[in-house]
């Protein structure tokens, strides 16, 4: 069962004999390198920044700001409590309440 395998693997494991052996660990390392650096500055440190970014936007909620949950629901604040906001959704006094965690963003006021 073993056998298959290797045989399939015998090109790769080839590739990796053939030359002059002068790029040692260097040459190994670097591409790895390279793709760690790639993955913190393009994905894992904007992610970071995104995230500041709106604990920051949920920290400085107040009452009568217009907001939009993950789910897409618009509406007011009406009241802030330590983890959930009362918003009202509609403009016959309709109020839901939500986490803080789920407010997506501020709603423009162009509305």
């Amino acid at each position: 069962m073993l056998s298959p395998l290797l045989s399939a693997l015998d090109p790769i494991l080839l590739v990796g004999q053939s030359g002059s052996g002068s790029g040692g660990i260097v040459g190994l390392l670097f591409p790895l390198v390279l793709i760690i650096g790639f993955f913190y500055f393009f994905i894992y440190r904007p992610q970071q920044k995104r995230e500041e970014e709106h604990q920051e936007m949920v920290e400085n909620l107040e009452q009568g700001d217009k907001i939009v949950t993950v789910g897409g629901v618009h509406g007011t604040i009406q009241k802030i409590d330590e983890d959930s906001v009362l918003a009202q959704v509609n403009s016959k006094g309709t109020r839901l309440r939500f986490n803080k965690d789920s407010i997506a963003s501020l709603a423009n006021d162009e509305e």
